[in-house]
């Protein structure tokens, strides 16, 4: 009896304008600021390119930039040690993000 895989593995997650708007919709379930979990989960979940354009829909909406986690850190103080976060600091400190 052989196996055979049912799906095609994913190789490469398609980021049009609507799914990166996705990202924008979040709910918080420990009163976590919630435009600090989009800021973070955009971050975890997008290349840089993606993660741009993310910024862009996320402050045209009026979110803040400078969002803090329960540790009092905006997602560019916690990303700014990581060390394939220069792309992504670029794009938050263009977007008036703060340290």
């Amino acid at each position: 009896m052989s196996l055979k895989k049912d799906k095609q593995k994913v190789l490469g997650e398609v980021f049009d304008d609507e799914r990166v708007r996705s990202f924008l919709t979040v709910e918080s379930h420990d009163e976590m600021d919630v435009d600090y979990i989009a800021l973070e989960r955009a971050y975890r979940g997008m290349k840089s390119e993606n993660f741009s354009t993310f910024v862009k829909f996320f402050v045209e909406e009026g979110r803040n930039i400078n969002a803090k986690n329960p540790q009092g850190k905006t997602l560019l103080q916690v990303i700014s040690d990581h060390r394939l976060g220069r792309d992504y600091i670029k794009t938050l400190e263009a977007a008036g993000a703060k340290f």
